[in-house]
């Protein structure tokens, strides 16, 4: 995976648009989590949407260069 990433002109950190991609899938799960009410189940909300994001970021940025996505 390359450093950066040129989007006219302007150099962006390719961790920072996994980040993003990262924080939209976060939110959509906590949404999911939250409509289905599995969120009574646990104990502290804001860790479990923390680890929410740390685990996705985390699975995208070794995901993507697997998959041969150029970014």
């Amino acid at each position: 995976m390359t450093g950066e990433i040129a989007l006219g002109g302007v150099y962006v950190p390719t961790l920072l648009l996994l980040a993003l991609v990262a924080l939209i899938l976060a939110w959509a799960v906590t949404r999911l989590i939250g409509a289905l009410g599995l969120y009574r189940f646990l104990a502290y909300r804001a860790a479990v949407d923390l680890s929410l994001f740390v685990l996705i970021l985390g699975g995208l940025a070794i995901l993507v260069p697997t998959l041969g996505i150029r970014l």
